[in-house]
């Protein structure tokens, strides 16, 4: 292990309703009685890390999401210790380690690129929801969330009686095809999970440059409730009522604002040109 390393902490006071803040103190504490050089930042986040050899980020997607769009360029590496509500990417990079066999991760291994992408001049690391899935983002915007899936799981109940599907417009260049229809949802995914332990792509790799494009069909609420548990498990690519496609690059349009979500943070637009950005991270997994 180098001994170089000075390591920046960073997290959200609000993210995982406080455990993010104790998972970095834990954390600055382990690194404190390994004799490793850390600065914890809570609230005031530094304007750059030029001074750091890494960057621990404590909280969950939504916490990475912000420091992507803060640190846009950002080229040291990273690791994502599980203070948030979902914790995907967490759960994609780390698995189940232990909070012990992450942090020896974190200091001792080759940092490794993984990708990003990029929604409107919005960037993101997990994926983009739109539909049915920018809806629940929506009803939980300022809301105090449950660890897991509970506060997903809950959301997605009350609104899957009463969401009305959208039209839109997907157009996909490298597979010279546009489709007009309305969706329940579109999912555009790096990552394989998301909403806390959803398998909406479970094909999809963090680290293969290419967007995993999920969409499904309008269903109404008791064909919703059927194949919620099978899409839950990873286990719809299959059905008729979905298509699949990998891409680079995708556009969609709709005649009204597009409700949809990065990482899980809502977002609207009438207009969302994705696209992935290969090798875009370091992580540390």
């Amino acid at each position: 292990m180098p001994v170089s390393k000075n390591i920046a902490i960073v997290t959200n006071c609000l993210a995982g309703s406080g455990k993010a803040v104790k998972l970095a103190e834990k954390i600055a504490k382990r690194l404190a009685q390994k004799n490793i050089a850390y600065k914890l930042f809570n609230r005031n986040w530094p304007k750059n890390f030029h001074d750091y050899s890494d960057v621990f980020i404590s909280g969950g997607d939504g916490t990475l999401n912000y420091f992507f769009n803060r640190y846009p360029h950002i080229s040291l590496p990273l690791v994502i210790f599980n203070g948030g509500t979902g914790n995907d990417v967490h759960a994609i990079l780390y698995g189940k380690k232990s909070f012990d066999e992450q942090l020896e991760t974190a200091l001792t291994a080759v940092p490794k690129a993984i990708d990003g992408g990029k929604c409107n001049n919005k960037y993101f690391i997990n994926g983009v929801g739109i539909g049915f899935e920018g809806a629940v983002a929506k009803s939980l915007t300022g809301k105090r969330k449950r660890p897991g899936k509970a506060s997903f799981m809950a959301a997605i109940l009350r609104k899957i009686f009463f969401y009305s599907s959208k039209k839109y417009n997907v157009s996909v260049e490298s597979m010279a095809f546009t489709e007009y229809k309305a969706s329940m949802l579109i999912s555009v995914m790096n990552g394989h999970r998301a909403g806390g332990g959803f398998h909406i792509a479970p094909a999809a790799a963090i680290d293969d440059g290419m967007l995993d494009v999920v969409m499904v069909d309008k269903l109404n609420p008791l064909r919703r409730l059927r194949w919620l548990p099978v899409i839950e498990k990873g286990k719809h690519l299959h059905l008729p009522f979905i298509k699949y496609f990998k891409t680079n690059k995708l556009v969609v349009i709709s005649d009204q604002p597009i409700q949809a979500h990065l990482d899980g943070e809502y977002y609207e637009a009438n207009r969302l040109d994705i696209e992935i950005l290969p090798g875009k991270y370091l992580f540390r997994y």
